[in-house]
């Protein structure tokens, strides 16, 4: 093809070479978000279960991606068969020919990228008590969940994309999905043994959040899905929205934590004021001057550390609160904020309330929020209730005393005074394994 070819993607848009090498490249970056989700989820747990948190991590991407591939991404924008409102039929078992295969692949692993991180949201929520292997079932099944709001919101004929909705980069297929999915997987499989607990690594938990930080700017850069003609500019703009937002949450939260609990700076307050407002600046962080980001970001920080204290769902990594307040205080800014945009036309020719705009688009995306959190409630619930029919979704108590890491992959945490007490035999008979042991 020529440099200035163009072909089909999803949803009809077309770009060319280079605007799916940016695509292909903010997919890269935010395949690392599921480092920061598991680093994050490590060290909110406790070191009895930190390994089984990161190996649900993996299994999202494996499995998820292995039914994304399958059948998501074709619920999502297939167009084999024509189109609907309500769900795409074709491109199942993702493949193509060699004109069009560089241009569908880098939509199709940008897709995966958002779809993956919806399940993993989940994870973190239902840590240290969830079945492993009913959540591998789960993690399969979700993608059914994820990929229609998907379609409603970013096809073509999607019935919320043509009521005016505006979604940028996923604050409601993904961030929504996943904080209402969240909710209802804590309460069906209820509290830990004890209730919540402390941070085990605030370390860890802090590297995390850096690498969320990070892949979110791919998340809402990459939402561009170019840099031809005017995109580089929409895609600049991303990056200060982004930022500012999270400047605004930070901010927020260490005011909160310092006022109320006099001087004292609470972590996870710091880095879930962050990312709520990471979360609630997605849905239209193409379309906000810098300081309505920074507004909106501490809003959303300010209801979701409220939304912290009043909770009584044990989340060990507050991922409800995040995502769920996160999602609703983002979709609700655009209808309050968002101007036209003539350019790109992103906004869909409307404008928020307080830019003239009138209550159409508020509305709008009230009623998004509505359809897209009764659905991923009430199909979750179907889900997680048919999957426990077959396998139990709560570990026994027993097995929650010793731990996930034990019980569902063989690794035991050892004291160092455990440690040094242990044979060499208990290590095999390597002699670099002996030597390990003895100098624990």
């Amino acid at each position: 093809m020529s440099c200035n070819s163009s072909c089909n993607v999803t949803d009809g848009r077309k770009i060319f070479y280079d605007d799916a090498t940016w695509v292909m490249t903010s997919s890269f970056i935010i395949f690392t978000m599921q480092s920061g989700f598991a680093l994050l989820e490590s060290g909110c747990v406790s070191r009895k279960s930190e390994v089984n948190v990161l190996m649900k991590n993996i299994v999202d991407m494996v499995f998820g991606g292995m039914s994304y591939w399958m059948f998501g991404y074709g619920m999502s924008y297939g167009t084999d068969y024509g189109s609907n409102p309500l769900f795409g039929v074709g491109h199942y078992f993702v493949d193509t020919d060699e004109v069009d295969m560089g241009y569908l692949y880098a939509t199709y692993i940008f897709q995966l990228s958002f779809a993956s991180t919806a399940t993993t949201i989940v994870s973190g929520a239902v840590a240290e008590r969830f079945h492993f292997i009913a959540y591998c079932v789960y993690s399969f099944l979700n993608t059914f969940v994820y990929c229609l709001p998907a379609c409603w919101m970013w096809s073509d004929q999607g019935f919320l994309n043509r009521l005016g909705a505006v979604d940028i980069a996923g604050c409601c297929p993904v961030h929504l999905v996943g904080g209402a999915s969240a909710l209802v997987a804590a309460l069906m499989v209820g509290p830990r043994e004890g209730g919540r607990t402390a941070i085990n690594s605030p370390t860890n938990a802090m590297l995390g959040m850096f690498i969320l930080w990070w892949g979110w700017l791919g998340f809402n850069c990459g939402a561009t899905f170019g840099v031809t003609g005017d995109k580089w500019k929409y895609a600049s703009r991303s990056a200060i929205t982004t930022i500012n937002a999270s400047i605004g949450g930070g901010l927020t939260s260490l005011l909160l934590s310092f006022i109320y609990f006099k001087g004292k700076i609470l972590i996870s307050n710091l880095i879930n004021g962050i990312l709520s407002a990471l979360v609630a600046i997605t849905a239209g962080c193409v379309l906000y001057n810098p300081w309505e980001a920074f507004v909106i970001g501490a809003v959303s920080s300010l209801l979701t550390n409220i939304a912290m204290g009043a909770s009584l769902v044990d989340d060990p990594v507050d991922a409800i609160a995040v995502h769920l307040v996160g999602s609703i205080c983002g979709m609700l800014a655009v209808g309050l904020l968002v101007e036209e945009d003539p350019m790109l036309m992103l906004s869909k020719g409307q404008a928020g309330l307080l830019q003239g705009g009138g209550f159409h688009l508020l509305g709008v995306q009230a009623l998004t929020v509505l359809v897209v959190g009764v659905w991923s409630l009430v199909t979750t619930y179907l889900l997680l209730k048919a999957i426990s029919c077959a396998i139990p979704l709560r570990m026994t108590l027993e097995d929650e005393r010793v731990g996930a890491d034990a019980v569902e992959h063989n690794i035991r945490h050892f004291t160092n005074v455990e440690s040094r007490k242990l044979s060499r035999s208990s290590f095999g008979s390597l002699p670099f394994l002996s030597t390990y042991n003895e100098q624990t």
